[in-house]
């Protein structure tokens, strides 16, 4: 299983997971979902380093471990609430809604514009010739694309490889006359939850 489909299966066993949980704190459920829980838990730990992964990819990871943390505060406080804090049955759950309403909403909010966490390194790549160096201006653009889509970017799905392209090649051509330079530095990251494309003269 490569990269991107684990990560699609540890996003849908998060979205799974949130579900799972909604069942068992309103009723439907005796027993909390722990080994989906354990499952999610696996792949969180299994993916933390990043050291595998390219710059969407931690980008994406890290969205959906900032999700499932989030949450597993969340069920937490619910679960305490439900074995601790009340007496009656009528009484938990009510309690239980209330703060799924009001914490849950919050979590959406704070959701917005998330970032990735700081380990997470911008994709880089070093180009001097566009149209020789096809495979790096394709890679920039796939980074860039995949960042844009986990960043809820709407118009990423529309991006033109060849005007992206044409693009580099006109901003390298312009910097290495300018700087004197043999390559330019592309980089693809994240500020203010915005994707940028930066570019630099490579000195050395």
């Amino acid at each position: 299983m490569t990269i991107d489909e684990e990560l699609s299966q540890l996003e849908d066993s998060v979205r799974r997971l949130k579900i799972e949980y909604d069942i068992y704190f309103g009723g439907g459920s005796k027993k909390p979902p722990a080994d989906l829980e354990w499952r999610v838990q696996s792949l969180v730990k299994k993916h933390s380093d990043g050291h595998r992964m390219n710059f969407a990819q931690r980008f994406r990871y890290n969205s959906i471990a900032q999700r499932y943390a989030l949450f597993s505060d969340l069920w937490r406080q619910k679960m305490k609430i439900k074995e601790e804090g009340y007496r009656r049955p009528q009484d938990a759950l009510l309690g239980v809604q209330g703060v799924r309403t009001a914490e849950e909403r919050a979590a959406e909010d704070a959701l917005e514009g998330q970032q990735p966490a700081g380990d997470a390194k911008p994709f880089t790549v070093h180009c001097s010739d566009a149209e020789a160096e096809h495979d790096k201006v394709q890679s920039l653009f796939e980074a860039m694309v995949q960042a844009r889509k986990a960043a809820g970017d709407a118009g990423a799905a529309s991006a033109n490889f060849d005007s992206f392209k044409a693009f580099v090649k006109k901003k390298t051509d312009q910097i290495r006359k300018e700087y004197g330079c043999h390559a330019v530095e592309y980089s693809v990251e994240l500020e203010g939850g915005q994707v940028r494309l930066k570019a630099k003269a490579k000195t050395t």
